[in-house]
């Protein structure tokens, strides 16, 4: 059923990296994993930005999240998700296709995780040491 618009930089896909595939939107594990289990939700329309599709199809990208989330829990055991979107080149967007990363974390794979994907900014990232001056 998988079917990415031809011009998608994650086309074709291998079918052996695929988890789960709806009419919307695909999920597979991602080439440059930071975690084990490192998933990619991706819709099938090519558009930048997540806020550029259709609100069905917007929903359709998240239930397959939740969904990703659920199988990877059952697979991998992880101990903690961030699931993250990088919209735009401001915010670190490398691949120009909508996507939704779902990374499982597991205890000891950072000394402190607290702050989680606040550490994209760095010094704004350990807000609870700041003084309440």
């Amino acid at each position: 059923m998988t079917l990415l618009v031809d011009n998608s930089p994650f086309a074709p896909l291998d079918p052996a990296r695929i988890i789960l595939d709806t009419p919307h939107a695909v999920a597979f594990y991602d080439h440059y994993p930071v975690s084990e289990g490192h998933a990619l939700v991706v819709p099938k329309v090519g558009v930048l930005s997540l806020y550029e599709l259709e609100p069905e199809v917007q929903a359709a990208v998240w239930d397959l999240v939740r969904r990703v989330q659920e199988l990877l829990e059952e697979r991998y055991s992880p101990d903690g998700f961030n699931i993250g979107v990088n919209d735009g080149l401001a915010a670190g967007q490398t691949v120009p296709h909508a996507h939704v990363h779902v990374i499982p974390r597991y205890k000891g794979d950072m000394p402190d995780p607290r702050g989680g994907i606040r550490w994209v900014l760095q010094e704004k990232a350990q807000y609870w040491e700041e003084s309440s001056a």
